[in-house]
């Protein structure tokens, strides 16, 4: 373990409380690589472990993975149900880990639009780390965020009408509560893998005032340096949320 780079973010001690991840670049990973893209994203597994034992190491309190995406249900149905059997892979082989590690699992989205074996697979992952008390994992899955403020104005606009709401009364805490990540801070920082730079309909309201840092390499490659030299970066950066700093 790089206990040197480790020292430097912990004495900085402006350690990100919630980053968030889109893991991106697996099927060209696979592709340069003359394999199926399915094959990158089994590999990618290894850097999720990666991601969420450097975000024990560092302090991070928080860490939310872009997984599967609402736009990905449009894909082969070949590559979604290989997404599919690597969620139920990952609930399998990791829960135990994650669970001595004292991380807590959850995962938020769409659920109910997963097969079930893949929703008694989330159910178990979430049921075994419950309690964990080092990392809140959140792995969203079936998640799209224009999707997910259409749900959230749905959920309002039913409350309304049933009279449990006073529309005079909804504010962005009111909209936040009924969003996936509901009771949650917003992220700190953004990691994007493979060099792209968009946000890919991804917490688009929690993303509001959040540090972006863009990493070149595909998520299979990404490893725990490459998330300490996110932290890193992010701690040299000042965050003014819109304010003036002054001079």
């Amino acid at each position: 373990m790089p206990t040197d780079v480790l020292d430097r973010i912990r004495v900085n001690s402006h350690v990100p409380r919630h980053v968030a991840v889109i893991m991106d670049g697996n099927g060209r990973w696979a592709s340069r690589r003359g394999l199926p893209r399915h094959a990158g994203h089994w590999e990618g597994m290894k850097a999720v472990r990666e991601a969420v034992e450097a975000a024990c190491a560092a302090g991070v309190e928080i860490l939310t993975l872009f997984a599967f995406s609402t736009e990905n249900w449009k894909r082969p149905r070949s590559e979604i149900d290989a997404l599919m059997a690597l969620l139920r892979a990952y609930a399998e082989k990791e829960r135990e880990r994650l669970a001595r590690t004292g991380v807590e699992a959850r995962v938020l989205g769409e659920v109910d639009r997963l097969d079930p074996p893949s929703r008694e697979a989330v159910r178990r992952i979430e049921e075994r780390t419950r309690g964990g008390s080092v990392l809140r994992l959140n792995l969203m899955v079936s998640y799209g965020a224009r999707e997910e403020l259409v749900r959230a104005a749905r959920t309002l606009a039913a409350q309304a009408r049933d009279g449990r709401l006073d529309p005079e009364s909804i504010d962005a805490r009111t909209l936040e509560r009924a969003l996936f990540t509901a009771g949650l801070p917003d992220p700190d920082l953004l990691i994007r893998t493979s060099g792209e730079f968009r946000i890919s309909n991804f917490m688009l309201w929690q993303l509001a005032y959040t540090e972006l840092y863009i990493a070149s390499a595909y998520w299979p490659d990404f490893t725990r340096e490459d998330f300490y030299a996110a932290i890193l970066d992010y701690q040299r950066r000042e965050r003014r949320f819109g304010r003036v700093t002054a001079g």
